[in-house]
């Protein structure tokens, strides 16, 4: 099986690198608008301890949003259940950074993976610590995780967001101002900031998912009970509103970043990292979607059976 799969990864690579049609980066944050589009690294991290590679797996890039579902992990380490009176689970129909959607739901975000929900996430990290803290209890997940103390925050990254994260900081107050928000908007804007800006490359992240996907060889971050929720939101809200038709053409769980990067769960067989920095009109990678979809269609994985 390994040995085929490899085969096939191979092939991806060939046959994702022939195609014209990238997508556009993110070039609303300076830093990734530098990015090269017609990039594609994939990783596939399975039972055994294997990791299978094709194309650039072992180029860093900026994860963005995949980073949320490590500060929720955190989060629902230290107080659970308590989280979901601050945020919702359901998906958001809405742009990823909308603020309408927030000032219709009275300050309450529709899931913790919208950026405003994710901002919720970051200030309940920040309880009680300092934005060094929190952003290091973040790191160490990662880390811990993959099981790889080389990952770093790329400092440039964070700055840009910093300069030109607007709209961000503009969520943080409309948070604040709905009682949502219990630490200064730009202490909890600055962590978040610097938590999307963590670098990684398609082995580590993939090797990060080990534990979502109930790998046996992964290390014991979550309980099961933990995992199942963080992998049912991924299905239902990790691709913004572009969810539904992610969840059509892959069937598994996923959580996209708009530095290109897709962390996607077999549950029980495989947690995979794909980065290709084009994205689509939903703010995904546009071949990393259509590479998550071809690889499912390989290999017959699928929530759905």
């Amino acid at each position: 099986m390994a040995e085929d799969l490899q085969e096939f990864l191979t092939g991806l690579d060939a046959e994702i690198r022939a195609m014209g049609d990238w997508g556009a980066v993110a070039d609303y944050i300076p830093e990734l608008g530098r990015v090269a589009p017609d990039q594609f690294g994939i990783a596939v991290a399975l039972p055994d301890g294997r990791v299978l590679t094709a194309g650039k797996a072992a180029q860093p890039f900026s994860i963005q949003s995949v980073s949320k579902v490590f500060a929720l992990a955190c989060v629902l380490g230290r107080i659970g259940e308590q989280l979901w009176l601050r945020v919702g689970r359901e998906p958001s129909g809405d742009r990823f950074d909308s603020i309408l959607l927030l000032e219709q739901e009275k300050g309450r975000p529709r899931n913790p993976f919208i950026n405003a929900g994710a901002l919720v996430v970051t200030d309940e990290l920040l309880t009680g610590r300092t934005p060094r803290q929190a952003l290091s209890e973040v790191l160490s997940f990662v880390r811990a995780a993959a099981e790889d103390d080389d990952i770093h925050i790329d400092k440039a990254v964070a700055r840009s967001e910093a300069e030109n994260g607007h709209r961000n900081t503009a969520l943080a107050h409309y948070l604040r101002s709905f009682g949502n928000l219990n630490n200064p908007p730009e202490h909890t804007t600055g962590t978040y900031f610097h938590q999307c800006a963590i670098e990684m490359s398609c082995i580590q992240l993939a090797r990060a998912g080990r534990s979502i996907a109930g790998l046996p060889n992964a290390p014991q971050m979550l309980s099961p009970r933990k995992a199942r929720r963080i992998n049912a939101l991924m299905l239902t809200c990790g691709q913004y509103d572009g969810s539904g038709n992610f969840a059509f053409r892959v069937g598994l769980p996923a959580k996209s970043g708009v530095g290109g990067g897709l962390l996607i769960i077999a549950p029980g067989r495989a947690s995979i990292a794909i980065w290709s920095p084009g994205l689509d009109g939903w703010g995904n990678s546009k071949m990393g979607t259509l590479a998550a979809e071809k690889l499912a269609e390989f290999t017959g994985w699928s929530v759905f059976g």
